[in-house]
């Protein structure tokens, strides 16, 4: 018999954008959203996506800045999200993001886990992410590349 799932993977990443979200320059990055999401909520091991009634998070504000957008997401574990990351249409969004967004010199992304079942508030989310620039990969707030396993 399994044993129940007592964990689960939350991520935040944000992004500053390099022009507003209707411009030309980011007409595939908006075209990309809905399938990449689609894809998101039906890869192994996905169990929630921040989003507001739009279907996505471009319209929900972090850090009192509207040229920043975020992505929350909650996953099985790691290993989950690295094989989302990492392959298709994701993937090719990744490959192209310095056309569409302004490198942020601070952590942009943090790792935490959470209860199964929870879902994290955006200033949830954002106390991870300073956590982590303030304190670096800890056991609160992670990257991938300096996980830290769910306690």
């Amino acid at each position: 018999m399994a044993s129940p799932v007592v964990h689960e993977l939350a991520q935040i990443n944000i992004a500053r954008l390099a022009a507003p979200l209707d411009s030309p320059q980011l007409a595939d990055f908006v075209a990309g959203l809905e399938p990449v999401n689609a894809d998101a909520d039906a890869a192994e091991g996905f169990r929630w996506r921040l989003q507001s009634e739009g279907g996505d998070a471009t319209d929900i504000q972090v850090f009192g800045d509207a040229w920043l957008i975020v992505n929350m997401s909650v996953w099985r574990d790691t290993e989950a999200l690295k094989a989302f990351m990492f392959a298709g249409q994701h993937l090719d969004a990744l490959r192209r993001r310095r056309e569409w967004f302004v490198p942020i010199a601070e952590a942009a992304t943090a790792l935490w886990w959470v209860p199964a079942g929870h879902r994290p508030t955006v200033p949830e989310a954002e106390q991870r992410l300073v956590h982590l620039r303030e304190h670096g990969p800890t056991p609160y707030a992670f990257t991938l590349r300096q996980s830290h396993p769910a306690t």
